[in-house]
């Protein structure tokens, strides 16, 4: 950490001085800890400006393209290392050994199946509801039944719970698409890959034996890893506050699930396919550049651009080749959709508008396309993204309660309503 100071001058004569941090990797960030005793805050909408904690887990450097996880890049391990070892990395630090590794799959593997009873719970919603509204109540009340793991201070209990969770939510995120389709429950197979399992819940049927496609199960593997964790977004530190009053893990995951539902947050990959299906026909991709361009048009290019990457978003390349390789698997290469985005691509990273705002595709462009394609109906796209989210979600749960400087997460506020007044009875008001 810096010895440097930073000075906050208040009109009037009074100096704060403030500390200087320094991180390994990032800029440097002034710990305002202590400006509530000299009677002022920070205001802050929306956290821009804002570092909530301090984390080993994740790093983003979004002018630059970069996604490290544990200082990993993340182009390295979606290429060379399936999710269950990244989920590894993230909660446990560093990539497993061979020894390792097979032990936490053997892990995860057996702790699939969920409590028989929670198979009730189905019951109580309607066939129509969205899957992220019934992983919400389901994911929640599963700390109902796991009272075992309840002590969130005790850190073998909170790996018991990472694992059941990490374990439980693709599986309860698949009985939320059979239910919708009026399906049986298809039972996890422990014989089966962490990915391959889930499409194995979400197609098979007791009428015939289901063979996972090993070119679909690396698609779904990849596209776990490249949403596993991404720092301190809307979920991740709903995620955190939650947890900093010691709710329980179950409770915590499902407000992250709450807060990743939010069209804002997790719906993007789908707008992209309602996007390229409103476009119709590449004939009409010149007409929406223009509009997007449009200033006066509320029209936006779906996929294009990123809240925090500034530059290109480096999982967006790994999700464009998955997604020749699911289609050419397929045999789908003319695929409709497929075709729109790969001109609009093309004419956006041309276009000087684009090049000069940095709206680069971003990895929700084309990872809606490789679902699709997959088989997965769009209402369980903010699902899949939950379901890769998890791990790190749990990690950073994780993290912030072993955080000695952690507390109950308490924002200030800039009140603009009414001064005191005397409360005056219902007769005597005009």
């Amino acid at each position: 950490m810096s010895e440097r100071k930073a000075y906050l001058r208040i009109e009037g004569g009074k100096e704060i001085e403030l500390p200087i941090l320094s991180g390994t990797l990032g800029p440097d960030v002034i710990d305002i800890r202590n400006l509530g005793k000299h009677g002022v805050f920070t205001y802050d909408p929306g956290f821009m400006s804002t570092g909530s904690c301090s984390s080993k887990i994740t790093f983003i450097d979004g002018d630059e393209g970069i996604l490290l996880y544990r200082g990993y890049p993340i182009e390295q391990l979606a290429e060379h290392a399936d999710f269950i070892e990244v989920c590894h990395l993230l909660y446990y630090g560093e990539l497993p050994t061979m020894e390792q590794k097979q032990g936490f799959d053997s892990i995860i593997r057996h702790h699939t199946m969920v409590h028989d009873q929670v198979t009730s719970f189905f019951k109580g919603f309607r066939r129509d509801a969205h899957p992220m509204a019934v992983m919400v109540g389901v994911v929640g009340a599963l700390s109902a039944f796991y009272q075992d793991s309840g002590n969130v201070a005790d850190s073998h209990h909170r790996e018991i719970s990472a694992h059941r969770l990490l374990a439980k939510v693709p599986a309860i995120a698949a009985m939320s698409y059979k239910y919708n389709t009026g399906q049986p429950f298809a039972y996890p197979r422990n014989s089966l890959s962490y990915a391959a399992n889930f499409l194995h819940m979400m197609f098979s049927t007791p009428c015939e034996e289901y063979v996972p496609n090993p070119v679909m199960v690396r698609a779904m593997d990849r596209i776990f890893t490249l949403h596993a964790d991404h720092e301190q977004n809307a979920s991740t530190s709903t995620v955190r506050l939650a947890g900093s009053s010691g709710a329980n893990p179950f409770a915590c995951i499902a407000a992250g699930i709450a807060s990743l539902w939010g069209p804002a947050h997790g719906g993007a990959n789908e707008a992209v396919l309602k996007m390229l299906e409103e476009i119709g026909d590449v004939s009409n991709i010149p007409k929406f550049i223009e509009r997007a361009k449009d200033k006066k048009n509320p029209f936006r290019l779906m996929g294009f651009g990123h809240r925090v990457y500034k530059n290109f978003d480096p999982r967006a390349n790994l999700m464009r080749k998955t997604c020749h390789e699911v289609l050419n698997e397929l045999g789908a290469n003319d695929d409709r959709l497929f075709q729109i985005a790969l001109e609009l691509e093309r004419i956006a990273l041309e276009d000087e508008y684009f090049i000069a705002k940095k709206l680069y595709p971003n990895v929700d462009f084309y990872s809606g396309i490789v679902l699709r394609a997959i088989g997965i109906p769009t209402n369980m796209f903010t699902a899949i993204f939950a379901i890769s989210r998890t791990i790190g979600w749990i990690t950073q749960w994780n993290e912030m309660i072993s955080d000695p400087e952690q507390k109950i997460g308490r924002p200030r506020q800039l009140f603009l309503g009414p001064k005191k007044r005397d409360f005056v009875p219902l007769s005597q008001r005009e």
